[in-house]
């Protein structure tokens, strides 16, 4: 009984710090590394965590945890959870609202609701786009801690086709008027051109940011008058959805 207990306080503790070592987790939990790196194990082959940053041996909660825990308010599918305000946001903008889950340094897309107009934004489902190439990732990244931060920005990241992408002195700039406004801003300079995008992060009851609810519209449609209002949805969204998975 004493091994389950440990695991299970490894995991809870992986879940509300990763990424994060076995050191650490040894020193929060008052287990043995021994017994921390064993658990570690288990909980890798059942497919609850892996290894997020192999150079330092650090750990996070694979997708299999994480969409465990948006359905664990009773609904049976993610979509149906997280469908109306989808739905709705799109219905109040006219325009493609994607949903993207965090899974360790990407924004993975899990649902998508297309604009009605004739030129509108398309993505298929499962794409994954690297949070720092995103408005819904960046979103994402200004809720970390800075350690966290410093990690995902301690590498460039390479030029997707002709798109130049931010370097990480850049990124952190945007970073920091993110934290400041709520939401994060693409204007067509990273992973789509000619798509501009408004994103805002999802966080669970702990408050760690989860997912992201981005809003992606056409460079020929995109106003700047129009970017208050819709920030203003995309943010009112994304803390809807916020508040569905903290409640479960």
């Amino acid at each position: 009984m004493n091994s389950v207990l440990n695991t299970l306080r490894v995991f809870e503790e992986v879940a509300m710090r990763q990424p994060i070592g076995v050191s650490e987790l040894a020193r929060l939990t008052r287990i043995p590394k021994s017994s921390v790196q064993r658990s570690l194990v288990t909980l890798r082959q059942a497919g609850w965590l892996r290894v997020v940053e192999p150079e330092h041996t650090r750990w996070g909660l694979t997708m299999k945890a994480l969409v465990l825990g948006l359905r664990s308010t009773g609904e049976h599918d993610l979509r149906e959870l997280t469908g109306p305000v989808v739905k709705r946001l799109a219905a109040e903008t006219n325009e493609t609202v994607l949903l993207g889950l965090r899974d360790g340094d990407d924004l993975l897309i899990i649902a998508r609701e297309d604009s009605t107009q004739l030129v509108r934004v398309f993505m298929e489902l499962g794409t994954r786009v690297p949070l720092r190439a995103s408005s819904g990732g960046v979103a994402i990244i200004s809720r970390l801690e800075a350690d966290e931060i410093d990690q995902l920005l301690e590498y460039e990241l390479a030029e997707f086709a002709d798109t130049r992408m931010p370097t990480s002195g850049e990124l952190r700039k945007e970073i920091s008027r993110t934290a400041e406004r709520g939401y994060a801003l693409d204007m067509s300079s990273w992973y789509r051109p000619h798509v501009s995008s408004i994103g805002a992060a999802v966080t669970n009851s702990a408050g760690r940011p989860v997912a992201a609810v981005t809003l992606a519209v056409p460079d020929m449609r995109y106003g700047r008058s129009q970017e208050k209002k819709f920030a203003q949805l995309v943010v009112a969204a994304a803390d809807e959805i916020s508040r569905l998975v903290a409640s479960g």
